[in-house]
């Protein structure tokens, strides 16, 4: 099926191989976009951020500006969800409560400059582990909490089936993303057009495409299946089956301080092995009263041995970052699971003993 261009929208012709303005376009904006960042990131890459943090009394974590079910405010404006979890877990390693943060909503645009001027001091937001990021943007990766691709949300009524069959649709896509050179190159080897409706955060995306501004969302699968969530009738809009990326999304802090940088990984890891070790929230208080006889678990609550002393924190600092929100597996069905109304299978994401890719390096 070849879609019909809404009323006022120009359908783009197929570039056949060429790059398109928009393309190029793309490029130089993240070209300067990295200048900008790695200027700031040098200015602040010599600074302690664990000493930083426990002058302020509390951690600035920058997430998303909303996106239920990895990190929005509830009614009563408490921010909560599975990027949420990350942040208040570190949080309490360092502090030994997980109330002890501040959450900075930041755009795909604003996000790395965010982290790379001090604003925040960990950015949890559902974003892409890429070599760019990584080397010329000057910041490193943690791990990976959420292993995703990038989909499309259609409404039903369209009757599209497939990816392929949306020649001249116009496409409502965040700016500032992976998602951008992600479609451009999905289509562009297709030989299909398109004509993309720029956004800024979720929240516009959702306005924009419930309107009938464009005729698909495009971001991560999660993404889009927390949004069709929120929806009066989720039904009636399909997740075509094509995923076009691969999308490892995880926590990152700035580059040059490798210490910080180990306490937000061993804090996650020590999350992930929580739930391979069965130590949770209902049981960990039982767990951390004397050694069990598990030497893994003993080294994880403190009980045992002076990991925490490695990274500059108290015995107990994992436990306390177990204790915030849970281990990984409470974290993710509480809050993204398939019990949820987002409701999303582990699949690639289950532990490693259930043939997912979760896995955390040994505590010892």
């Amino acid at each position: 099926m070849t879609l019909t261009a809404p009323r006022g929208k120009k359908r783009l012709p197929s570039n056949n191989g060429a790059e398109t303005q928009e393309e190029v376009k793309m490029k130089k904006t993240v070209f300067l976009g990295a200048l900008t960042v790695a200027g700031f990131a040098a200015s602040v890459a010599s600074a302690s951020t664990l000493d930083d943090v426990k002058a302020r009394g509390h951690l600035n974590c920058g997430v998303t500006t909303g996106l239920v079910g990895f990190a929005a405010p509830d009614a009563n404006g408490v921010w909560e969800g599975f990027d949420v979890a990350i942040c208040r877990a570190v949080a309490a390693a360092v502090f030994g409560s997980g109330d002890a943060v501040e959450f900075v909503p930041t755009t795909g645009e604003t996000r790395f400059t965010a982290l790379a001027s001090g604003e925040i001091d960990m950015l949890a937001r559902n974003t892409t582990w890429t070599m760019s990021r990584d080397t010329d943007l000057k910041f490193d990766f943690t791990g990976v909490n959420y292993y995703d691709g990038q989909g499309f949300m259609v409404p039903k009524a369209l009757g599209v089936a497939s990816a392929k069959d949306l020649d001249g649709a116009t496409i409502c896509i965040q700016t500032g993303t992976t998602t951008e050179l992600n479609l451009a190159d999905y289509f562009r080897s297709n030989n299909i057009a398109y004509q993309p409706v720029p956004i800024q955060t979720n929240a516009e995306a959702q306005q924009q495409y419930l309107a009938g501004a464009c005729d698909v969302y495009t971001t991560d699968a999660s993404g889009l299946a927390a949004t069709r969530a929120t929806f009066e009738a989720p039904a009636d809009h399909v997740l075509l089956p094509e995923i076009i990326s691969k999308e490892p999304l995880g926590p990152l802090v700035r580059h040059g301080d490798n210490e910080w940088g180990d306490i937000v990984m061993w804090t996650q890891n020590a999350l992930i092995a929580a739930e391979e070790m069965g130590i949770t929230s209902t049981n960990i208080a039982e767990l951390s009263a004397a050694p069990t006889n598990n030497p893994e678990i003993n080294r994880i609550l403190g009980t045992e041995g002076e990991l925490g002393a490695m990274i500059g924190l108290s015995a107990d600092w994992a436990k306390n970052a177990i204790a915030a929100s849970g281990n990984y597996g409470e974290i993710f069905e509480k809050n993204i699971g398939e019990n949820t109304p987002i409701g999303l299978a582990r699949g690639l994401n289950a532990q490693w003993t259930n043939g997912g890719l979760q896995y955390s390096a040994p505590f010892r």
